[in-house]
């Protein structure tokens, strides 16, 4: 490296743990050095919302432990006997081995040992993903294909399901709000007559619902660019079409934009969409116009700017929300997901003409001190800045309001909360303008 990052907001490919940590009854094992895995537990989930382990994450997750004696002699032996102690002590119906640094330097062929296991009956697949192949957002593409290309296999026309999305958004963990975001695209795609098949968090069945990928009518790809990977697989393997979205679709005016593109692409009835629209933007209305008297009582008071620190696509919503329903300028917006270089053009595109006449500047850079130099140069009244933990820093030697809505977060607890849809929309607000008033009390 010739440069040192500071404050960083991903980690190394084996964060992929977490991608299967988060599917249901799915048994991460690592073949890797000691207390690699029990550290991105804590830099992807627990310091980042404070998210708990889960069924098989955090401290339960198995590893080889590879030291000294494997990285002279090889760590086969070792793996193999992981992998036999695991599924004898863990009640799990998929199990993914994750190799590590040491593993892939060494040579070890875990390939060969995993597949010795899953010809003879066993759901295992194999990633590799050691942390020189890149970030944890990378490595979560790896295992997600990883899991299609050994497990997952073709259907019949007969059984394919009308209607059935594949949904591929928030990843699992590095997204604190992965959870929530995910139930609320499922309601959102049901509204309009759709079923979504959510392939990570409570209630998404777990690897009957892998298998069902193949039977869906198209995949839906609700990021910038996480996610392109597998859909172009899918569109290879089993000729599934796929949409993609760019953008997190929050509040009132890209939410509803956002439904009535897949409705259309979906080739749903525009009425059926649109009477679900016309009810959700009731709701939606009716709190935005009680939030009117509030602004326009402290109109003085409140700031007129704001900063996004986030992941592209929640930078990208999030702006177009403030920007076009609440009447806040953007000032400069970072990237902070490392997109690769052919998507930057289109992430960048998608910050001009926000609103009429209003684009925003964006910054590619998760590096800390890049982001606070450039606010520091920041000359109007103090701005909003949303972003992450790391930012609170930059925010109170501005004297401006900060948010939490980005990893690493060390300041808020998240559950369920998601910023998607219509009531994420107004969520975001009441947060935001909450944290505004209890600085100014």
């Amino acid at each position: 490296m010739t440069t040192i990052m500071e404050q960083p907001r991903q980690l190394c490919a084996l964060g992929a743990q977490q991608t299967v940590a988060a599917i249901e009854r799915a048994i991460p094992i690592l073949h890797a050095g000691p207390g690699c895995g029990y550290k991105l537990h804590l830099g992807l989930g627990f310091f980042n919302g404070y998210q708990g382990g889960g069924y098989s994450g955090g401290a339960a997750i198995a590893c080889t432990n590879t030291g000294e004696k494997e990285v002279v002699f090889g760590g086969g032996n070792r793996l193999s006997s992981t992998i036999e102690g695991a599924l004898k002590v863990m009640n799990g119906d998929l199990f993914v081995v994750l190799s590590g640094c040491t593993s892939e330097l060494v040579g070890d062929d875990s390939q060969s040992i995993v597949d010795k296991y899953r010809k003879s009956g066993v759901p295992i697949v194999f990633a590799s993903t050691a942390g020189f192949r890149g970030n944890n957002l990378l490595g979560h593409e790896i295992v997600v294909n990883s899991i299609i290309d050994q497990l997952i296999r073709p259907v019949t026309a007969n059984e394919k399901i009308p209607g059935l999305v594949n949904v591929w958004s928030s990843v699992p963990y590095h997204d604190p709000f992965w959870s929530g975001n995910l139930l609320a695209v499922k309601e959102l795609l049901e509204g309009i007559g759709l079923r979504a098949n959510i392939l990570f968090g409570p209630g998404s069945g777990g690897l009957s619902a892998w298998r069902k990928i193949p039977a869906a009518q198209f995949n839906l790809v609700l990021s910038s660019w996480v996610g392109i990977k597998t859909a172009k697989n899918l569109e290879e393997r089993f000729q599934t079409p796929w949409l993609h979205y760019p953008t997190l679709p929050t509040g009132g005016l890209e939410t509803s934009h956002f439904l009535r593109t897949v409705a259309e692409f979906a080739g749903i009835n525009s009425s059926t969409a649109d009477e679900f629209i016309r009810k959700q933007e009731a709701v939606f209305h009716f709190h935005y116009e009680r939030m009117a008297d509030f602004f326009m009582e402290f109109r003085w008071d409140l700031p007129g700017n704001f900063s996004v620190v986030a992941d592209s696509y929640y930078a990208s919503g999030i702006s177009r929300l403030l920007t076009n329903e609440f009447g806040l300028i953007p000032s400069s917006q970072f990237i902070t997901d490392e997109p690769p270089e052919e998507f930057h053009s289109k992430i960048t595109q998608s910050f001009q003409n926000i609103a009429p006449g209003i684009s925003a500047d964006i910054k590619f850079s998760w590096d800390g001190e890049t982001i606070r130099q450039t606010l520091r140069n920041f000359r109007a009244s103090p701005p909003i800045i949303l972003g992450s933990s790391w930012d609170r820093e930059i925010a109170r030697e501005l004297g401006a309001c900060h948010i939490s809505i980005a990893g690493p977060i060390t300041d808020r607890l998240v559950g369920s909360c998601t910023y998607l849809g219509y009531s994420g929309g107004l969520r975001l607000i009441e947060d935001l303008y909450s944290s505004i008033l209890g600085a100014i009390q």
